[in-house]
């Protein structure tokens, strides 16, 4: 009796129970019959289960799994395409059932009783719908990695149009209407009606219907605007469920009919497919993207009626901006601002879920450029070549191009902004890891950069706006908080690009010597910097993500440096950190292991020298700091002048020959040397150094400091390295008050000698020539071998004509000052001095502004379409795993086994590290 009681329970009420969803993975009229059963028909009642049985997309998703869909595909096709015929085949019958859709619930009660088996006499027929969009889901990706290029069973199955008789038609006619809508001017855009043309030349007594993919893309449209399952009923107009309206205020629309929870997570499983129709893309290699482009992705960004896309496009915008400025009051929106809940409750609330999915289809479509839907090449008849979207190509990057409203503008950026400035918020939160990150901040950031690519308008009024400053605060903020994360590594390339992009504008340049007006976190900001302009700001944050990235982040130093020469008429006012910051990137850069380590080093050299001269030629006097910064450097700026192959690698040798001899004596003491005997000789060694110091002939104060910034062997080749000593260098401490007639004398004994055993080191032996060919192979990475050829080729185009003018100008005048004042009141002599310097008699004719944009390339449109998609596919890795096991060709897929946190680790990070390793010797993480 008592072994019955269970069932008898559970049978009238259902709850909680899985016995039928655990009976599919085992029954043999299961999920193992769609292959080992050949030839399953159509009205076979076997296919019921699939729109009745499933409650969650996680019950999809682990009920089926890739490996039953990847065996039915091999072992018996044709019940896979009966599955997607019968399944597409519901679902069209009922979105236009007057049964759909089902009343929502409404109530706690309600909510209790969707825990509950429903009676098997009652249709839920939107339950029966999201089942239907969650199988496809399921089975499309499979589909899609299976066939790969030669997609035969996709064009069977899904593609494939049927001629029938037009007295048969009328049914399919019905709807025809409400896809033409305002599209009579360009009615190649219409889905249906571009079929009917393309089939004019045939006798009007056959008519060619719409494939299943094609009726498949109208009914997710109509699902997206259906009243009662995405939009409130209170929009319905008499009988006509289906209403092409937008969801919320904003572009394009005033009204708003407020957040609803079961309409949100409805939207997101419409978007979902939608998404993996689209992502046919990511099962076709990198070189095949552009000669294989795909059906799906081409229909809707072609096909699509003006209405849908002006529709679908204005909705998914005003969703993602008016995310972070909503005020609506929810549990989810509450519990999420408790400290360290996401530790406790894991997944996301359906808004943010929503939010995300909109981003990713919209970062999707405005990226999509394969085969005929490229964009346009057109000469403007200058020497710019520009190209552009159109209603042909793109229809969703040609109707964003042609935003122009001031208020959309404004709306558009103040929700872009807010976003990034919720995310800033959390990373300079008082208690570390309390709040858990955005997760849409990376699709934000790629929206951003498709709409001032596409829309000169709105490019035009954010630099004119008072937020040109703070969007590139906000932006390198974000590099900063990802430059250490090697996952990252691929956003922080798109922001470098975003930032080039913005720098390549006047406008841009004038805003930089305005006040930044945010927050900026106290770990990003240099000593003495805290209220510096924007400009400061930039030069500061570039050298940290240069300096600070251990040479992880070699591609974006281009881009970077770039941004700077673009911004370097402009700078103003710069301060004695920024300029610093300036002064060690160029010696780091001209650092012989550097420059010979590559073939592409040098161009940075160029490029910081660019910088120098367009500070020299625009704005002189405006920037005293920067101008006594280059002088000090004078013998940096000298040895460029001369630098041959075989001095660099006598440098590189020498460096690394003192290292050497450094770390086997600190070895032998270790071993060896008592404590205290080690301590004394190491305090006599450093009170010795001191003395000579002091006595020291000035004339070598400026060399010495400029050494001093020099980096190592190992640094270099990480790309910066040891970079707080020169900060108190620039004129607050200058050198001291002797003759200049001393300092000249020393300069140049010293300068004689260094010619004489430049000549003496000639004559080398055939020997020593090849040691060098040698040590240049050891140099070069991925295989580059330096040649003094090469090294000629770059040196001799090198711009230090002009800093060099400028130092033979400057410096006699700067040391007479320095001579002729005490110590204390040279540096502000100094910087009165350069303040009021004209050096127009004596300087060339400033050239022309061509500021240095970013160009799109084949190779640049591939990567960032995988950077998007590889995004995606992460996102839909939890709790989905929506193309988790398939064989994906566009990126590289590496699965890492996550490491598990220690109790020890998240006390550690919960009360700031006081006690970890790392802060009680910080020394140790410094060097590392």
């Amino acid at each position: 009796m008592f072994a019955k009681l269970p069932q008898t329970l559970t049978a009238p009420f259902g709850l909680l129970t899985d016995e039928a969803k655990l009976a599919f993975r085992s029954r043999p009229q299961g999920i193992s019959k769609l292959y080992t059963t050949r030839h399953i028909a159509e009205t076979d009642s076997y296919w019921d289960q699939y729109f009745a049985l499933f409650d969650t997309p996680s019950d999809v998703f682990s009920l089926i799994s890739t490996h039953d869909i990847r065996r039915a595909l091999l072992d018996s096709p044709e019940n896979v395409a009966t599955l997607i015929r019968v399944v597409t085949s519901r679902l069209f019958n009922l979105v236009s059932d007057h049964t759909f859709p089902s009343a929502p619930p409404a109530s706690m009660a309600s909510y209790a009783t969707s825990f509950m088996k429903t009676s098997s006499t009652e249709r839920n027929a939107t339950k029966e719908v999201l089942n239907s969009l969650r199988v496809l889901q399921r089975v499309l990706p499979v589909v899609f990695e299976v066939e790969g290029e030669s997609n035969a069973f996709e064009l069977e199955v899904l593609w494939k149009k049927v001629e029938v008789d037009d007295e048969i038609v009328p049914t399919a006619t019905e709807q025809a209407p409400q896809f033409v809508i305002e599209d009579d001017d360009d009615g190649s855009e219409s889905g249906h009606d571009s079929n009917t043309q393309s089939q004019t030349p045939q006798p009007k007594r056959k008519k060619t219907l719409p494939s299943l993919g094609e009726k498949l893309f109208t009914c997710v449209n109509d699902l997206l605007f259906c009243c009662g399952f995405s939009l409130p009923t209170k929009i319905q107009v008499d009988h006509y469920k289906i209403n092409y309206v937008i969801w919320e205020k904003g572009i394009g629309s005033t009204t708003d009919p407020g957040p609803n929870h079961a309409y949100d997570s409805n939207k997101t499983e419409v978007l979902r497919l939608l998404l993996i129709l689209l992502s046919r893309q990511i099962y076709i290699p990198p070189a095949a993207l552009f000669t294989h482009p795909s059906f799906y992705t081409l229909h809707v960004v072609r096909k699509t009626p003006r209405r849908d896309v002006l529709t679908l496009l204005c909705s998914l915008l005003n969703t993602v901006i008016n995310s972070a400025t909503t005020s609506n009051m929810t549990i989810a929106s509450v519990a999420g601002k408790v400290p360290y809940n996401h530790l406790v409750f894991k997944g996301e609330d359906s808004r943010t879920a929503l939010v995300g999915m909109c981003l990713q289809v919209l970062c999707v479509l405005l990226d999509f450029q394969s085969g005929p839907a490229r964009d346009v090449v057109s000469d403007s008849g200058d020497a710019a070549i520009s190209s552009s979207p159109t209603t042909q190509t793109n229809a969703f990057r040609y109707f964003l191009a042609k935003l122009h409203r001031t208020q959309d503008f404004a709306f558009i950026l103040s929700g872009i902004i807010a976003i990034l400035e919720q995310q800033l918020a959390i990373s300079n939160n008082l208690l570390p890891g309390s709040r858990k990150s955005v997760p849409y901040v990376p699709e934000t950031i790629v929206l951003f950069w498709k709409i001032i690519e596409l829309n000169k308008k709105f490019r035009a009024y954010l630099l004119d706006s008072d937020k040109a400053v703070d969007v590139l605060a906000y932006l390198l903020c974000y590099s900063l908080e990802i430059k250490d994360k090697p996952q990252q590594h691929g956003l922080c390339r798109a922001l470098s690009y975003i930032i080039q992009t913005l720098s390549a504008e006047s406008a841009f340049g004038n805003k930089l010597s305005s006040p930044i007006n945010i927050q900026i976190p106290t770990k990003w900001v240099s000593q003495g910097a805290s209220h510096g302009t924007a400009g400061d700001f930039m030069i500061t944050s570039i050298y940290s993500i240069i300096a600070t990235t251990s040479g992880s982040l070699n591609s974006i130093y281009p881009a970077l440096i770039i941004a700077l020469a673009n911004a370097a008429p402009y700078f103003k006012n710069l301060s004695v950190v920024a300029s610093n910051r300036l002064l060690q990137l160029f010696t780091s850069f001209s650092n012989p292991l550097f420059l010979l380590s590559d073939e592409s080093h040098p161009r940075l050299l160029f490029l910081m020298l660019e910088v120098f001269n367009s500070v020299i030629f625009h704005h002189l006097s405006d920037n005293p700091n920067l101008l006594y910064a280059v002088i000090t450097a004078q013998k940096t700026f000298e040895e460029l002048g001369t630098f041959t192959l075989a001095r660099g690698l006598r440098e590189i040798q020498r460096v690394q020959r003192i290292k050497e001899e450094q770390a086997s004596k600190a070895e032998r003491d270790r071993k060896d040397g008592p404590q205290q005997e080690r301590a004394s000789v190491e305090s006599a060694h450093q009170e010795k150094l001191r003395l000579l110091k002091n006595e020291s002939d000035p004339a070598f104060t400026i060399a010495l400091d400029i050494e001093s910034t020099s980096f190592s062997g190992e640094d270099l080749e990480a790309g910066l390295g040891g970079h707080e000593q020169p900060e108190t260098r620039l004129l607050t401490s200058s050198p001291s008050e002797n003759s200049p007639t001393t300092s000249t004398g020393t300069i140049t004994a010293a300068s004689e000698k260094a010619r004489g055993k430049m000549k003496a080191r000639r004559s080398m032996s055939s020997d020593t020539i090849n040691g060098d060919r040698m040590a240049a192979a050891g140099v070069g990475r991925n295989g580059f071998l330096p040649t003094q050829e090469w090294v000629t080729s770059w040196q001799q185009g090198l711009p230090l004509d002009t800093v060099m003018l400028v130092i033979s100008e400057l410096l006699p005048k700067i040391q007479n000052l320095q001579a002729g004042r005490q110590k204390a009141n040279s540096a502000g002599a100094i910087t009165d001095f350069l303040q009021s310097v004209t050096l127009t008699d004596v300087l060339p004719p400033a050239p022309a502004l061509y500021p240095r944009r970013f160009v799109w390339s084949d190779a640049s449109i591939v990567w960032l379409t995988s950077l998007i998609w590889g995004g995606v596919y992460v996102h839909g890795m939890s709790p989905l795993g929506i193309w988790n096991l398939t064989n994906v060709r566009l990126f590289f897929v590496k699965h890492t086994q996550p490491q598990q946190r220690q109790i020890t680790d998240t006390m550690s990070s919960v009360v700031g590290g006081l006690f970890s390793p790392t802060r009680q010797r910080p020394e140790r993480s410094s060097n590392q």
